[in-house]
């Protein structure tokens, strides 16, 4: 059975895509504050503080895959996906509030607790975040609806990743930083996951949930049919590289506000600076991709976000509405490869159709979570590495400690330098990219979405 194809309610486009405030929160907040929480709050090494970061989002690569399987087996008079929504999003609500909880004060149990908090919170959002994924291919079979349905989508996600990653920072700093600024920053956070999670349960009750039914009889089997393909294998490979690079920037922010521009104040206004583009540039992009197709639209993308980040590097001798000028086109190109990537994954999807005649779409989004997932966990890490590389050094709340010029360089680098060249990665594998010319499924087989990034 197909799932119908008239169009959606917009309470239900709407309700959906302020699901959005789940994922964008969490896929931004720990990647801008749990390394600066854990060196300069807690007092764990950089090296370490990063090691912290990356166990827990290497295991969700290995669960969200088997979540997807999970959920395209579920039949509950809730549907396959909903009752996930419901149970992981409150569960990883009340997990992010203890992440920052620190029972333990800025002791050295301290670390091993954030790292067993951040493992189970990282647990509930790989349940949340592949159904959700998941849904809109059930919801409508219609090409123009799910068009719709992904525009509200990504428009609101980048609203949420631009709320939350700004007001984190000046919501911790306004309840007085440390230990307790942190906690409230946390029951912010929480609160806009129990908002997003219960507006999205309740507004998709009456949604469509299509027929599921599994095309492999293991995960084992179902895996090799996604290493089959080609195109998504080279296109997961690009997305990871830019993800670990975006992260181990998004990581470096605060670090590169206190440190090179003087005042950890402007963390703020650096990530609005980045973020806020994807708002406003996506009719540019969009062109783009009309113009030149999306394949060529991701490398102009690729190729913008590298270079400016290099010329960042630059950041020390420059004056300072120079450098939020280059991080505006940093934002800049980073939209356009959130954009062109997101649209060329259901095209990918729809040759793996064409060419085994199975429709597995949660495997091959549970995959994709898994590749974004690993890149978000390894770029804060390689910034940890760079650090604990230049020597900088830990502190505990309260604690002031000057950095040496070495440990400079190495914020420096590792916001820059070192990200710039991971980003670039993309542009050599993008190469390896061809759907075979099929014009079912070639590269304007999918509209571009209007909106922004799609996490």
């Amino acid at each position: 059975m197909e799932a119908p194809d008239e169009a959606l309610p917009t309470r239900v486009r709407v309700g959906y895509s302020l699901g959005s405030l789940v994922t964008g929160a969490f896929g931004t907040v720990p990647g801008l504050l749990l390394l600066p929480y854990l060196t300069d709050t807690l007092g764990v090494a950089a090296g370490l503080a990063g090691l912290l970061v990356l166990l827990p989002k290497a295991w969700d690569v290995m669960l969200n895959p088997v979540v997807g399987r999970i959920s395209d087996r579920t039949q509950t008079r809730w549907g396959a996906r909903r009752p996930y929504l419901l149970f992981a999003g409150l569960g990883m609500a009340v997990l992010f509030a203890l992440l920052f909880a620190a029972p333990f004060g800025d002791g050295g149990q301290a670390g091993l607790y954030v790292a067993v908090m951040f493992l189970l919170t990282a647990t509930a959002f790989a349940f949340f975040q592949v159904p959700y994924v998941a849904m809109p291919a059930e919801m409508t079979s219609s090409y123009s609806e799910r068009t719709r349905l992904m525009t509200w989508r990504v428009a609101l996600l980048a609203t949420s990743i631009l709320v939350s990653g700004a007001m984190a920072p000046i919501i911790r700093d306004a309840m007085g930083g440390g230990l307790p600024g942190y906690r409230w920053m946390a029951l912010f956070v929480a609160t806009i996951m129990v908002a997003g999670t219960l507006i999205v349960f309740v507004s998709t009750r009456s949604a469509p949930t299509g027929a599921i039914t599994a095309s492999e009889p293991s995960l084992r089997a179902q895996l090799k049919v996604v290493a089959a393909n080609r195109p998504f294998r080279v296109l997961v490979a690009c997305f990871v590289a830019q993800s670990t690079g975006v992260a181990c920037m998004l990581g470096g922010v605060e670090y590169f506000a206190k440190h090179v521009l003087g005042d950890a104040g402007t963390t703020t206004a650096l990530f609005v600076v980045v973020v806020s583009p994807a708002l406003f540039v996506m009719p540019v992009w969009r062109r783009v991709g009309e113009r030149l197709g999306k394949l060529k639209g991701y490398v102009v993308a690729s190729i913008t976000l590298t270079v400016a980040t290099l010329a960042l590097s630059a950041a020390p001798l420059l004056p300072h509405w120079t450098i939020y000028s280059i991080i505006a086109v940093m934002g800049f190109g980073y939209a356009g490869q959130q954009l062109f990537g997101l649209s060329m994954l259901p095209d990918c999807i729809a040759y793996d159709t064409a060419r085994t005649g199975k429709r597995q779409a949660g495997v091959f989004t549970g995959v994709w979570t898994a590749g974004e997932t690993l890149g978000l966990a390894l770029g804060p890490f390689i910034f940890g590495v760079v650090l604990q590389l230049f020597g900088y050094i830990s502190t505990t709340a309260g604690e002031t400690v000057a950095q040496s010029d070495l440990a400079k360089t190495g914020v420096l680098l590792g916001f820059t330098v070192v990200p710039g060249l991971i980003v670039g990665i993309a542009l050599v594998l993008l190469r390896g990219y061809d759907l075979g010319g099929d014009p079912a499924v070639t590269d304007h087989a999918e509209p571009l979405p209007e909106a922004a990034p799609a996490r």
